[in-house]
């Protein structure tokens, strides 16, 4: 198994990206955290690994918070002893224009997705620099680097963050032996994906098929990312085999993106 024995905390485990994520790590032999803003997603996550014969914690957290993020690792470690890989999975998006969206879009999105990021990725490495070791994976967006089809600037915005912060914080904890990279997933089936998907449908006049054809004819491989297709990577990220790896952004996406 890739990192088995190895404690490892998913942000926004409950559905799409982050619980496929979950899964993957606990099938490839890890201690599971699994936690969400809704706890009993979370649960139902962590007893899904459970069945693969992980070891698991469910955990409630509102990743926007830093007291609750300071409670979320503090329980992890608690349990497990130590942590050793962070996913920083959370993220929330609506669709929108630039003419649409407010300033409570605005701090609501870069309330989870940039300062939530950050303070999640320092708290895990307080406990990482005691360690002398660690991974941070933090899922970023190809959104971030001006994809077209973004929901919405804002969360452009957000993912740009992301990926700027896991850029310095490699240069930074790099001499603590902990590696920082990130994910830009590009577009990936998931229910988040799909609710966007419908907004546009209903606000174009277009039919859902339309949108989607539309959506996957950019895509050189032509098709989309099934959450699984994340996984593979963070799991790789979080292996021996990437130990040498820190400081990148590795878009995900079929192609769509190519810088």
């Amino acid at each position: 198994m890739m990192i088995e024995g190895k404690v490892v905390l998913v942000t926004g485990a409950g559905a799409g990206i982050g619980q496929a994520i979950a899964l993957a790590m606990a099938k490839e032999g890890a201690l599971l955290a699994a936690a969400d803003i809704d706890e009993e997603a979370a649960k139902s996550t962590a007893r899904s690994a459970l069945k693969a014969g992980a070891k698991t914690l469910a955990l409630g957290a509102d990743c926007g918070e830093v007291e609750s993020i300071d409670r979320m690792v503090a329980r992890t470690v608690a349990e497990f002893g130590r942590l050793d890989v962070i996913v920083n999975n959370a993220g929330v998006t609506r669709h929108g224009t630039i003419m649409d969206l407010t300033e409570a879009d605005w701090d609501w999105m870069h309330r989870v997705n940039a300062k939530g990021v950050f303070f999640c990725l320092q708290r895990a490495a307080r406990e990482m620099i005691r360690q002398g070791e660690g991974r941070i994976i933090n899922i970023a967006s190809i959104s971030g680097r001006g994809y077209s089809g973004a929901s919405n600037a804002a969360y452009a915005a957000s993912k740009g963050a992301v990926i700027a912060l896991t850029q310095i914080a490699a240069r930074e904890l790099g001499r603590h032996n902990i590696n920082v990279n990130a994910i830009c997933p590009g577009v990936t089936n998931t229910a988040l994906g799909a609710r966007i998907a419908a907004r546009r449908a209903a606000e174009s006049g277009k039919s859902l098929a339309e949108i989607e054809a539309e959506t996957l004819k950019p895509i050189p491989l032509g098709r989309a990312n099934s959450p699984e297709d994340i996984a593979a990577m963070a799991l790789f990220l979080a292996s021996p085999g990437a130990r040498n790896i820190t400081g990148q952004a590795f878009n995900v996406d079929g192609g769509l993106v190519t810088s």
